[in-house]
């Protein structure tokens, strides 16, 4: 599989496309002036008020909404991370005062948060879900500070290997090493992408990760509170950080400084990558060039189309997320319809993994698929889902089909789901109505041309449309938008315009004269 990572980078925001084989699978967005209680941040807050009833707190990390703790987020080894923040001072000597606090006095796991924090206590916490509508963040205390190769673990005594890394021999060196170069007070988590590297690279590694930690040591010496100890990476290196490997051809950005960093990072972590990343000096913007704008257009309105005239209809509410599959124009009569249904749901199965992770969908996931009779078809598609959803980041659980068809998802909700109003203002109306995208015209008209050519059978026809798209369409005396449709479809094609028509409609006519009916 090839990925290309693509960079849009303006006055306002940083937009980071990832493509696999060229179609759009992740978007993230960044504000470019700065970002605030992002995932992965770490703060010294301050407790604000205690509920005893939800055996959590409330913290003030400087937000105008206040964040929430459980007590069960508090960790194992809060007892050490309290004392920290309680008894650091600029007097103290910072590194025998991080060394000699105890971390084996372990919290206990059936506590009550009321003996344990009280309002105004300082206390160090790490966002790990984002600000959602009329909530807070969400709050650990058990802090993590993400590398490339393994995750640092302050107050940690224990090195852990990722499960993915199967090789016996390979998981000893690993924990040897790590065990032999790891300062007292410090744990860590192996990833996978640590298997193979050599003592040099993941030594070097350890520091940078360590540095970053006790840079923040001055600030929670102050007491201040609320403030901001470090940041999370920024989106594109996180990016970079957990999915950079062999399968990268491409990292494509628009602007200067944003190369230079970009570059910088790739060399540090993986050398060998620093030839792939491009700086972007088209005339045209960095995502019409790529065709990701084109994909943004199509992938994130409220009607998305799938192979062979089936199509999900998508909608976000404050409880789920619900998807419903439709088969459209495909024959849905004969013999074969259990088989019928069975396929469409194995396409829509593709395209809804895909929007899953496109729109980042958090929380409760509804798919309605088509219903099926067979038993092992819905375990085939269940099974299939499964492996869609292998590569996902995010934890999730999938659950089988019930008998009305209904497959629930849940998956890990870190922030909002990504919403895009891809809809344009009607030339006509003048913004009173809304038009679906006018990108999106020919691969609209193609599909019912395709409906037109497979299913009914009609190789011969007149398409009837507004001028403006007819001289879109017909651009090019061999390479016409019309050349290319009767070149794939292996049929003819007369087109027509009609000034009455709206701009985004278009009429069939047989070779009869008769209009033909889409349905």
């Amino acid at each position: 599989m090839e990925k290309d990572l693509i960079i849009d980078v303006n006055s306002t925001e940083i937009t980071i496309a990832l493509l696999e084989d060229h179609r759009l699978v992740e978007l993230n967005k960044e504000k470019n002036e700065g970002r605030s209680f992002t995932v992965g941040d770490v703060h010294l807050g301050k407790v604000k008020k205690l509920i005893p009833s939800l055996n959590a707190a409330f913290v003030d990390i400087g937000d105008k909404k206040d964040a929430f703790v459980h007590y069960l987020d508090l960790g194992l080894n809060f007892t050490a991370f309290d004392t920290f923040a309680k008894q650091l001072n600029p007097n103290r000597d910072f590194s025998t005062f991080y060394r000699s606090i105890d971390i084996h006095n372990i919290l206990e796991k059936e506590g009550k948060i009321e003996n344990v924090l009280k309002p105004g206590q300082p206390i160090i916490v790490q966002i790990v879900k984002e600000p959602i509508s009329t909530k807070g963040s969400r709050l650990t205390s058990e802090i993590s500070i993400a590398g490339r190769n393994m995750v640092l673990l302050p107050f940690g005594d224990k090195v852990n290997i990722s499960q993915k890394i199967t090789e016996k021999a390979e998981k000893q060196r690993l924990e040897r090493l790590m065990y032999s170069i790891l300062p007292p007070s410090y744990g860590v988590i192996i990833r996978t992408a640590a298997e193979g590297k050599k003592a040099a690279v993941l030594d070097l590694e350890l520091k940078m990760l360590i540095n970053k930690w006790e840079e923040s040591w001055k600030k929670i010496a102050t007491q201040k509170t609320p403030q901001l100890l470090f940041r999370e990476s920024s989106k594109t290196t996180t990016v970079l950080r957990d999915l950079l490997n062999d399968s990268f051809s491409n990292i494509v950005v628009n602007d200067e400084q944003i190369y230079s960093d970009i570059k910088e990072y790739v060399s540090m972590i993986s050398p060998e990558f620093e030839k792939i990343v491009k700086l972007y000096k088209g005339d045209a913007p960095i995502f019409d060039h790529y065709d990701v704008t084109r994909q943004i257009k199509s992938a994130f309105g409220k009607v998305v189309p799938i192979k062979q005239g089936a199509y999900l209809v998508i909608e976000h509410t404050e409880a789920l997320h619900v998807i419903d599959v439709n088969s459209g124009t495909r024959v849905k009569t004969g013999k074969d319809q259990e088989q019928n249904a069975f396929d469409v749901n194995c396409n829509a199965a593709e395209e809804v993994a895909r929007q899953i992770k496109l729109r980042d969908m958090g929380g409760i996931v509804i798919v309605d698929f088509i219903d099926m009779d067979s038993g092992e078809h819905r375990n085939q598609l269940l099974k299939h889902m499964q492996e869609l959803m292998q590569s996902d980041r995010a934890r999730h659980n999938i659950l089988p089909l019930t008998k009305f068809g209904l497959m629930q998802i849940t998956r890990q909700r870190t922030k909002p789901a990504t919403e895009l109003d891809t809809q344009e203002t009607c030339p006509c109306c003048g913004g009173t109505g809304k038009i679906s995208s006018s990108i999106l015209v020919d691969e609209t008209i193609e599909r019912q041309i395709s409906y037109l050519v497979q299913e009914k059978q009609i190789k011969s026809f007149t398409l009837i449309v507004n001028p403006l798209v007819e001289a879109y369409i017909t651009k090019g005396i061999f390479n016409s938008i019309e050349k290319r449709w009767e070149k794939k479809y292996k049929c003819s094609i007369r087109i027509e315009a009609n000034a009455n028509l709206p701009l985004l409609s278009f009429e069939f006519i047989d070779k009869k004269g008769e209009k033909v009916s889409i349905d």
